[in-house]
């Protein structure tokens, strides 16, 4: 169940973000944080904590806090000077004279809770044997942790402390991150190299994470449970599985993630789109757009957590957003595999019948790098004939049109035509794909499955489908084809040459139209046989000798030849769709 109110999300949390803006996927500050908790255990001992930040004797959390930085001040009122998250130092200065009064003390204290600081540690001596009273209750009032420092540990030592500490957390923090970005290099090399890149980001950050494609579609998950990843190149957003499947029923069901993956594929410029949802693993939901260097839309990548991830998980975040647009764009825009593949079938044209095992295997590898596909998967052909549509930009340019067409099919290997376009491409084009090319006013031939050695046929096969495309209107695959002259004419086609071939007969009227073209059907479904057309059509056969006799005349053809009776038999079957 989506999570709608405002603070249910994440500070600073919004559905969308126009270029250049913060978010809480991408913080600022340190990579490292020493809370104060951490710093009081490498001091020595003596440190006391007298309140831990509740409030009202309530339960406190300032210790568990990450500090920003730790400072001494006697000033009266410090809080212009000290960032947010400090641990203020002070012996008692402000507090002698005047600035004892409880009242005074109070407004001390409230200043600095309103100044957001971490806590406050009080030097005893030289001004004070012990902390004040009042100051210990206004602490407790507001909810600002109070810790005595004795006389034994100097202010410059805790600072210190806190130093080394910092440097050695940011440190730890920057061999993490190295070694992340080894193995993020070594998930992109891989063989599948988008499920590698998820497998290692789950291993790094509590999250799960799904991987789109253009399309919509899923085309690889991993959750931090296991720190593996799976395909899912025949999954869709509507298939009702769900996000993330790690322990405890984590995940989010993908019909929720529709509206967040249709703003970032829609949307424009650097941005994270947010939500959250009730499943667990689930409480914040953040989603990263793949651009490609001109702001096209290639995918997104969406991350589940129930906690706001770390400055440095953030990091490994970025990094493999940025390595998944690479991915993206050098498969939908540019690969070496294709050009060696050209050049290898341009030298040697006779090599896929004539080449070694070793040589077409070689060329099975190249074809299948250039359809992010393996060497064993079958392929297709596939080509697209314009239909008037408004949605297709007129005089758009070729190589926005030639990226469009890679994107759709996934393939490096595209061909604009003067018909349209041809593609090989290793998706079975299903209904959902063939419906998003239809609406920008194409119209499809589908080939049937092939192999390398096979393509030409299938490239011949899918051609002999283009009429029937361009005349009916329709899309249509070369495996579902009716293989008959009258199925890959097409209605239109047929019932055109029906009104040419027989115009003279059609214009008769229907008295003397009808029984003539019964004759002609007759005699022709006998092979010109008299006996046989007289039989079937209860006729005397020197009737139908005198009426077929009539037809050759009024066509003007010699009906004893055979491509007439062949040409005249076709177009039958389509003069009942030929307007009266």
């Amino acid at each position: 169940m989506r999570r709608n109110a405002p603070e249910d999300l994440p500070a600073g949390g919004a559905a969308g973000r126009a270029p250049g803006s913060s978010s809480p996927t991408q913080p600022s500050g340190p990579l490292g944080a020493v809370t104060l908790e951490q710093l009081l255990a490498q001091l020595p001992a003596g440190m006391r904590i007298l309140h831990d930040g509740g409030m009202d004797g309530g339960m406190g959390g300032g210790m568990a806090e990450p500090l920003r930085w730790v400072e001494p001040s006697e000033l009266e009122d410090p809080t212009p000077y000290v960032p947010e998250g400090e641990f203020l130092l002070t012996a008692g200065l402000p507090f002698r004279g005047d600035g004892g009064t409880p009242e005074r003390i109070d407004a001390y204290v409230r200043r600095l809770v309103d100044a957001k600081v971490r806590a406050l540690g009080f030097g005893v001596r030289p001004y004070f044997d012990e902390v004040p009273s009042s100051l210990l209750e206004a602490c407790r009032r507001h909810g600002l942790t109070l810790i005595e420092i004795p006389e034994s540990i100097p202010f410059a030592a805790i600072g210190l402390e806190f130093s080394q500490l910092l440097e050695t957390d940011n440190a730890r923090v920057f061999r993490q991150l190295a070694e992340i970005n080894r193995q993020l290099m070594r998930a992109v090399l891989s063989p599948r190299p988008e499920h590698e890149l998820l497998a290692a980001l789950v291993q790094r950050v509590p999250v799960w994470a799904l991987l789109f494609g253009a399309d919509g579609r899923v085309r690889a998950r991993a959750h931090s449970a296991s720190g593996t990843s799976s395909t899912g190149g025949s999954s869709s957003t509507g298939s009702g599985g769900s996000a993330g499947t790690g322990r405890g029923g984590t995940g989010v069901e993908l019909s929720l993630l529709e509206p967040m993956l249709e703003r970032l594929l829609s949307g424009s410029g650097p941005r994270v789109e947010m939500d959250g949802f009730e499943q667990p693993g689930s409480a914040m939901v953040f989603g990263h757009p793949l651009r490609s260097t001109k702001d096209a839309n290639l995918g997104a990548l969406i991350l589940g957590s129930d906690e706001a991830l770390t400055p440095a998980q953030n990091n490994v975040v970025q990094s493999v957003v940025g390595l998944l647009e690479l991915l993206v764009r050098q498969r939908t825009s540019g690969s070496l595999a294709p050009s060696q593949l050209a050049t290898a079938l341009l030298l040697h044209p006779d090599s896929l019948a004539a080449g070694g095992t070793r040589h077409v295997n070689g060329l099975k590898d190249l074809l299948a790098q250039s359809l992010s596909s393996s060497r064993s998967a079958a392929v297709r052909v596939v080509q697209g004939i314009k239909a008037d549509s408004p949605e297709w930009p007129a005089g758009d340019s070729p190589v926005r049109e030639l990226l469009q067409w890679r994107r759709l099919f996934d393939t490096k290997l595209v061909e604009i035509t003067d018909y349209g376009f041809a593609a090989v491409t290793r998706l079975k084009v299903d209904d959902a794909l063939v419906a998003e090319v239809e609406k920008l006013g194409w119209r499809l031939v589908i080939g049937d499955a092939a192999e390398l050695g096979s393509l030409p046929a299938a490239y011949r096969r899918a051609s002999s489908l283009r009429s029937k495309v361009q005349s009916s209107g329709r899309s249509t695959r070369v495996d579902e084809a009716s293989w008959s002259v009258t199925g890959l004419l097409g209605r239109e086609a047929g019932t055109m040459l029906a009104s040419r071939l027989l115009e003279p007969l059609l214009a008769l009227d229907a008295g003397k139209r009808d029984p003539l073209l019964a004759v002609l059907r007759g005699w022709l479904a006998e092979n010109g046989s008299w006996d046989g057309s007289a039989k079937r059509l209860g006729l005397h056969r020197n009737s139908i000798r005198r009426q077929i006799g009539q037809v050759g005349e009024l066509l003007g053809k010699d009906l004893n030849d055979a491509q007439v009776r062949a040409e005249l038999w076709i177009a039958l079957q389509y003069v009942d769709d030929v307007p009266a």
